[in-house]
């Protein structure tokens, strides 16, 4: 297999590679043996996510052998403390937190520290440290908090990606995605995939193998994490920035709906798919930059949340998985059945879409940024007079997607910016309140990122793009290539430009820009640049 992309150097941030150069004098008052010497307890690198105005989340987990069939890394089963270091300078002179925490067996030696109290606005580097006979080093990442409440913070620099399989190839677009050196990366969904090896094939053939089977017990979505992790291009993009995420549905199992299995007859009982659930949601929380707030209880995980950047952005993000009614149709393409009309089902859940829709009301930002999973606007993938909708989109649920459209005007959303991931393309839209009238004024956009590999090599020569189109007047661009989309606010307009990469069936592809739009605040709608 051709080797990982080599790590460059960021000229502004000091990343990956120098934590251990560093650590010679971190931490070492306080430091206790270890019960026995570690390898290397840090092949998953380190992470950093949920900005707040006076705070952010660090996070690392333990695993010196990350392959483990069990699921523990490699990892004795006992807790292990960390120490952990906060600096203004990314050579660590200027130290501003240092502390410790415990790594715990329960949740496979992860670490999540919720740091608060600090300066709004800054940007931070961090790393960990195991101490003991051998004591190890973590890589450096950088971080930052949000702006203030209630100011007018810079332009922001946001970078968002999703569907990554590991199969299907190289995480380069991580990789350039870091290069950006955004702001804050916000990661909408399938983050990891579920499926054995092979089972799931990309056009252009797959360049690497999952370990283990199907992913369906907690060391099984443990391991899968772990391999996920330790990929040097992920690693990179998670050291680059603080990361929002949330999930779609391979986290779990695909096209998934609350408690109802993708294929139902045969598969296991009601009470072996919660397990199931429990595990991979156990596993999630455990990988992921979170705070305790989304720390599972048995099968449910609390992961809609809200975070302000000034007054420039207020990010919505939604779980459009774990409260869903089941796809109508039986999740058959094209849905056309009754089914989908009823007002009666919900993507969000009435608790969720009532907590969405209060926050967009009271929501004093510019932009009103909703970081979710599957395609709003109405998209008939079938040419010409024929109409066929995905039934596991927003098109499945449109009484739902109607009350969110309706409530952009009636609520006074005059910047409603949808962020999308799942379907491995990357398409642009204007949203309008009626999505069946061609001529209907635009009341937000919707900006919908491409996968990292999923799918594998694209092409930019994409017909049924072109079919999609002529017969969706509201859609602005339809390209299938890999990559991510970087977007750049400020009080006046919002920038989006789609990144792709010609390749990623071999490492290292360039990066460049597809396509380019610009919405006008105040003015909805996209216009090309």
């Amino acid at each position: 297999m051709p080797a990982p992309t080599p790590t460059p150097t960021l000229a502004r941030r000091t990343l990956l590679g120098g934590g251990a150069a560093l650590g010679a004098g971190l931490l070492t008052a306080g430091a206790r043996p270890q019960d026995r010497p570690l390898g290397d307890p840090f092949t998953l690198g380190v992470a950093s996510g949920d900005p707040t105005p006076d705070g952010v989340v660090l996070w690392t987990r333990l695993a010196p052998q990350p392959d483990a069939e069990d699921g523990c890394g490699g990892m004795p089963d006992h807790p292990v403390p960390v120490q952990w270091e906060l600096a203004a300078d990314p050579g660590f002179r200027r130290i501003v937190r240092r502390g410790g925490q415990v790594a715990r067996p329960a949740l496979a030696h992860s670490v999540h520290v919720e740091l608060a109290g600090l300066p709004a606005g800054r940007e931070f580097w961090y790393r960990f440290r195991v101490p003991g006979r051998t004591a190890h080093v973590s890589p450096v990442g950088m971080t930052r908090t949000a702006p203030a409440p209630h100011t007018w913070a810079s332009p922001l620099t946001m970078a968002f990606a999703s569907c990554a399989q590991y199969e299907h190839g190289w995480f380069t677009a991580y990789r350039r995605l870091a290069e950006e050196q955004p702001d804050v990366v916000l990661f909408l969904g399938d983050y990891i995939y579920e499926y054995e090896a092979n089972d799931y094939v990309a056009k252009s053939g797959n360049v690497r193998d999952h370990l283990g089977p199907e992913t369906t017990t907690l060391a099984g979505y443990r391991q899968r994490h772990s391999q996920y992790k330790t990929d040097p291009d992920l690693q990179a993009a998670h050291a680059a920035a603080p990361w929002i995420v949330t999930w779609d549905d391979h986290e779990f199992e695909n096209n998934y709906a609350d408690l109802v299995a993708e294929e139902q007859d045969p598969y296991p009982t009601p009470e072996q798919f919660a397990a199931r659930r429990a595990a991979a949601y156990q596993a999630y929380y455990e990988n992921m930059p979170l705070r305790a707030a989304s720390r599972p209880n048995g099968v449910d995980l609390q992961l809609y949340r809200r975070f302000s950047w000034g007054r420039l952005a207020e990010f919505h993000v939604l779980d459009t998985r774990q409260y869903r009614d089941d796809q109508p149709n039986g999740d058959r393409f094209p849905a056309h059945s009754p089914e989908r009309d009823d007002p009666n089902r919900s993507m969000l859940g009435a608790q969720q879409e009532a907590w969405l829709l209060d926050g967009l009301q009271r929501s004093p930002a510019t932009w009103d940024v909703l970081a979710q999973q599957v395609m709003v606007h109405e998209h008939d993938y079938l040419p010409g007079a024929a109409r066929g909708f995905n039934p596991d989109s927003w098109d499945g649920y449109t009484a739902s997607r109607q009350r969110l459209l309706d409530a952009f005007v009636e609520r006074g959303v005059e910047n409603p910016v949808v962020l999308t991931g799942d379907v491995h393309k990357h398409y642009a839209a204007d949203l309008t309140r009626n999505p069946s009238d061609a001529d209907a004024d635009p009341i937000g956009v919707e900006l919908v990122c491409t996968s990292i590999t999923s799918g594998g090599d694209g092409s930019d020569e994409y017909a049924a793009g072109r079919s999609q189109l002529a017969d969706n007047p509201d859609l602005k661009l339809a390209s299938d290539q890999r990559g991510y989309v970087v977007a750049r606010l400020d009080r006046q307009q919002l920038r989006a430009d789609f990144r792709v990469l010609d390749r990623v069936s071999q490492p290292g592809a360039a990066v460049r820009t597809r396509a380019s739009f610009v919405t006008e605040a105040g003015n909805p709608g996209l216009q090309p640049v």
